[in-house]
């Protein structure tokens, strides 16, 4: 391409480049807190998080404590920050909300996307629980103070996922003991799991490993405890069985024979 034809296709660009950007979204161009809420709201439909999160960020701190677009401004800063995969920000945005505006139609919602947002941070049961233990008490605060809340059956699957996740944790450390044949240690997690998440699937599991611990220890009258749960509690599991072993047989008491005196002989 000759230079002088170089030279004005580049200069076509950089017209067109600084049209671009001044075609770009900037908060200045709204002179009021309706226009900004607008083009914020625009912004966030068309997945512009970095925007929408400036935008909705102003608003809820221009906007008057009773407008009725606080609220939304919070929820939407929020969920701009979750489609940014902020969720430690979204989660504290979302509380913000509900802490703020509790008698709001909204809150309840944010409580429960608050919890979602602290439990998508805790991945694996081997990882830090904090984040789990959050979320576990977003939910619960949620379901005591909103008890009729739409959201109350969603909560209550999440909380049972949580439960499933932190008995994996005490199963995984009990394990890591078991294996270890550090089996005092590893009867501390296996009975916090059966005490604390009895409804899981962990559960089972952490009852046979005990009965293996015990035995492995010759503590017999416990494992013979454990084991008269695991029969009561999985009747036809296969796996008791094999650690159990059969019941011990029941002796069967002969009557005593009748010592009542008969007619007297004569």
């Amino acid at each position: 391409m000759p230079v002088s034809r170089l030279f004005r296709f580049s200069v076509l660009v950089l017209f067109a480049l600084a049209g671009a950007c001044g075609r770009g979204f900037k908060l200045s161009r709204y002179t009021t807190n309706e226009a900004l809420f607008t083009a914020a709201k625009s912004e966030f439909d068309r997945r512009k998080w970095d925007n929408a999160v400036s935008a909705f960020e102003k608003l809820t701190f221009d906007l008057p404590a009773r407008d009725t677009l606080l609220p939304l401004a919070h929820w939407y800063l929020a969920k701009g920050y979750a489609g940014r995969r902020e969720h430690l920000l979204a989660a504290q945005a979302y509380n913000r909300l509900a802490e703020s505006f509790a008698t709001d139609t909204l809150a309840d919602n944010a409580m429960y996307e608050a919890a979602r947002e602290y439990q998508k941070m805790w991945r694996k049961p081997t990882l830090d629980a904090n984040y789990g233990e959050l979320a576990l008490s977003a939910y619960q605060s949620m379901l005591g103070l909103y008890p009729d809340s739409e959201l109350k059956d969603d909560a209550e699957r999440q909380i049972q996922a949580l439960q499933e996740m932190f008995a994996a944790k005490d199963y995984e450390s009990g394990l890591y003991y078991f294996r270890r044949r550090a089996f005092d240690s590893a009867i501390i997690y296996f009975k916090d799991v059966v005490k604390n998440f009895p409804q899981t699937d962990k559960s089972r599991q952490a009852y046979l490993r005990l009965a293996e611990a015990y035995g492995a220890i010759e503590y017999r009258e416990d494992k013979n405890d454990v084991c008269t749960t695991l029969r009561e509690k999985y009747p036809s599991d296969k796996e008791v069985g094999e650690i159990c072993g059969a019941p011990s047989a029941t002796i069967t008491q002969r009557p005593a024979p009748d010592t009542t005196p008969g007619p007297a002989s004569r």
